[in-house]
């Protein structure tokens, strides 16, 4: 299989936006520092700025979202590859001015870091130009926020660009934590001979923050819950847990594996689903008085595969927890026969392993040994490693760096994207109502509901 041909050029539209002041500019600025950024970047935006205001805009994203800037050379190098082209979107002269900005670079990469009712137009500005040609398109979370609005942005983003020029990304892919998953799965052999319904009692997934909204209340009335981090973050999680080995290390094989995994899961049902909400949501800015939008989601998905028939994934998310930790728990059963006296008052979860995938990441599995003395009794012993060291790079810093180079393994594919809205269309609409939780609890009571007996929800402890 050959190597893609590297972007010559970033195109990032928004230029001015948010998106570019927290997390474009912090990652070209790394970049910067590792002596990646061998090309132009090019901004554009409706407002009529100097290139120096550009570099400010990007020195104080870097000041007040990465870190600051301690190697002023490295800052060099990237104000040096800024450019800025300034017009309106639906104007074809703003697309002739870009062209000419790009000089020679024939394959450049387009980052459209604006709202999603912005794409078609620069889309098509783009193919109207000539310069999509040999170019890439890469697109931000949310892709949709429904199944039907999902297949409309694929339809846009297809009537320019084919499926391996669309870098849809998800930064939740690129962390590193996240592929610890993926990597620990399929390089140690051990594991293999247990990762099915013969040992796997259930799997958890629970994704916590102790704080809300924090002021995006207006945002987060679009969104809830299960469109925010559950449809994508988090299904993606069940993905990489539940894969078959892939036919081989190619990178379309394994996005194959992946993607196998939304199709073989049910639809969402109703029943499977607790929607809640904390109290005091409903009085943060730009929340509606009487919203019904969840702040907390938990639900047990089904995979129909001979691995996994009738073992729960079991997933909730939600703000306002006790603690802010994301941390998978792979519940194994019990041994079989009673051998120690202690057997029936053992608890059910002592065999597990699990991944922390932050604050920390950790991996850990749960046995028994025996407790020094003349009795055969024991305790708990937990067996594991944690890397307390930062990332190498931050994920954004990883997937622009992906998406210049055209290694496609840590983005969402057309039909996986659409694959996994279909798995919550449904509930989207059809759910009961969010029910109050209290600050700095689980979420509501009724979420106990989604787990097999005798079993219970796994609370992280950070």
């Amino acid at each position: 299989m050959s190597k893609p041909v590297p972007s010559d050029a970033l195109v990032f539209f928004g230029a001015t936006g948010d998106l570019a002041h927290k997390m474009i500019f912090p990652a070209l600025y790394r970049m910067a520092k590792r002596g990646v950024l061998t090309f132009p970047v090019i901004g554009v935006a409706s407002s009529p700025w100097t290139i120096q205001q550009l570099q400010d805009r990007a020195r104080d994203g870097i000041e007040q979202n990465g870190g600051g800037v301690d190697d002023e050379q490295a800052f060099q190098v990237l104000a040096g590859q800024l450019r800025y082209v300034d017009g309106n979107y639906n104007d074809t002269a703003t697309f002739t001015k870009l062209k000419q900005a790009l000089g020679d670079a024939t394959r450049p990469a387009n980052y459209l870091a604006i709202p999603p009712a912005l794409f078609e137009t620069v889309v098509e500005g783009l193919g109207g130009a000539g310069i999509a040609q040999d170019a890439r398109v890469i697109v931000e979370k949310p892709f949709g926020r429904d199944l039907k609005s999902a297949q409309e942005l694929n339809r846009i983003l297809h009537s320019v660009f084919p499926e391996d020029a669309i870098f849809r990304i998800d930064h939740y892919l690129g962390k590193e934590a996240v592929q610890n998953i993926l990597y620990f799965r399929f390089a140690n052999a051990f594991l293999e001979p247990i990762w099915n319904r013969n040992y796997v009692r259930s799997v958890q997934i629970t994704m916590a923050e102790d704080f809300g909204v924090q002021g995006r209340g207006a945002f987060y009335e679009e969104v809830g819950a299960l469109r925010d981090v559950v449809q994508n973050h988090l299904l993606q999680t069940v993905a990489l847990l539940a894969m078959e080995p892939p036919y081989g290390p190619h990178v379309d094989a394994l996005r194959d594996a992946k993607e196998r995994v939304f199709f073989a899961l049910d639809s969402l049902h109703r029943r499977d689903l607790v929607r809640g909400q904390f109290e005091g949501y409903r009085s943060e800015p730009g929340v509606d008085p009487k919203s019904d939008v969840e702040t907390f989601a938990a639900a047990k998905f089904h995979i129909n595969s001979w691995r996994w028939e009738g073992v729960p994934f079991l997933v909730r998310a939600g703000k306002e927890l006790p603690v802010t930790c994301t941390e998978v728990m792979v519940a194994l059963h019990r041994p079989p026969q009673r051998v120690f006296a202690e057997f029936e008052a053992l608890p059910r979860d002592t065999n597990y392993l699990r991944f922390r995938l932050s604050p920390q990441v950790q991996i850990a599995l749960g046995t028994r040994a025996k407790t020094a003395g003349e009795a055969f009794v024991g305790h708990n012993v937990e067996l594991g490693f944690s890397d307390d060291q930062p990332d190498e790079m931050t994920a954004y810093e990883r997937l622009l760096g992906d998406a210049m180079a055209g290694e496609n393994l840590l983005f969402a594919r057309e039909d996986g994207v659409e694959a996994a809205w279909r798995v919550v269309d449904d509930v989207l609409t059809d759910h009961g109502p969010a029910i109050p939780y209290l600050e700095h609890t689980w979420g509501p009571e009724e979420a106990a509901t989604l787990t097999p007996a005798p079993a219970r929800w796994h609370d992280p402890v950070v």
